[in-house]
């Protein structure tokens, strides 16, 4: 019987995790126009706030369930801290001193980084098929960075902080693993008040430096594209998508949910391809085959293997 539920959450955290990484890589066509025109940290700002007013209204309607009584938020506000502040730092820094290719490049790796940090703080052993087939996924991801041709910035500080957001959610996968008392809701909600925190901080600042701070409160409401993004951002990645990362991580681990990372890239390319009619090549092709190949050898797992551990959603 234990084995029938833990199988059944484990097919669940699959299709969750899945679910997650599409969502994620369709937000690219939100955010290509609105970072055109809108500092990071407004756009952050915007996205976060309305994250958590959506989970505020769905809290106090009876939608979802918030319990922090008795809880310990140790790795809770790490798990916060990591992703989203530290990432996105670190992405939206390291990005715009480097270039494409170079930043897909490093951030490809980060399943790579999850293995061994899992396999260090989690004693999760990943066995030689996941390795493999995380290998493969990430080689899928680094061809697509890859095939419009590879430039170097040679910037030490982009590199840097490309770094730093790797660690961010190397932290929040392992944080996330640990805070075990909280519900994949209530992690989601946490982040939300953090990131609304911190990101808003910075866009008033930001805003009352270059005497802009009404057209900042206004945006939304004058900007249908950019109120489009928020909303996507919003409800489809902070909301929906980190409460089913959140959730997957809990029932399959940290190693095999990165796996799926490469979902996202995929994602991104075809929706490119499909919706903004980008061009696609044989290299790509070889590289999509990689990555799918690569996340199913991933999350193939041997008969015998320890149980993952239940989460309450």
């Amino acid at each position: 019987m234990g084995k029938s539920i833990g199988s059944k959450n484990e097919t669940l955290g699959m299709i969750a995790t899945l679910v997650a990484s599409l969502l994620f890589g369709f937000s690219f066509l939100f955010t290509k126009g609105a970072v055109d025109r809108v500092s990071a940290c407004t756009l952050l700002s915007w996205r976060f706030v309305t994250a958590l007013v959506v989970m505020s209204i769905l809290a106090l309607c009876g939608a979802i369930k918030l319990n922090f009584r008795g809880k310990r938020f140790g790795a809770v506000l790490t798990m916060a801290i990591f992703q989203p502040v530290i990432y996105f730092i670190g992405e939206s820094v390291g990005m715009r001193l480097t270039t494409a290719s170079e930043s897909g490049t490093i951030i490809a790796v980060i399943p790579i980084f999850v293995l061994i940090f899992s396999a260090v703080f989690l004693k999760e052993r990943p066995t030689r098929l996941q390795v493999m087939g995380i290998v493969l996924s990430i080689a899928g991801v680094i061809c697509i960075a890859l095939v419009k041709g590879f430039s170097a910035s040679l910037n030490p500080l982009g590199y840097a902080m490309l770094f730093v957001a790797v660690m961010g959610d190397v932290g929040y996968a392992i944080a996330a693993r640990r805070a075990d008392e909280f519900s994949s809701f209530e992690k989601t909600y946490l982040m939300a008040v953090v990131g609304s925190v911190v990101f808003t901080a910075g866009a008033v600042i930001e805003h009352a430096n270059a005497g802009t701070l009404v057209e900042y409160v206004t945006l939304p409401f004058h900007d249908t594209q950019f109120l489009i993004a928020v909303l996507y951002l919003a409800l489809g990645c902070q909301v929906a998508a980190f409460i089913m990362h959140t959730y997957g991580i809990a029932q399959i681990g940290a190693n095999r949910s990165s796996s799926f990372a490469g979902i996202t890239t995929l994602t991104s390319v075809l929706s490119g391809v499909l919706i903004l009619g980008d061009a696609f090549s044989l290299l790509q092709g070889i590289a999509t085959a990689l990555i799918l190949i690569g996340t199913t050898m991933a999350n193939t797992m041997p008969k015998g293997a320890v149980e993952i551990r239940r989460e309450n959603v």
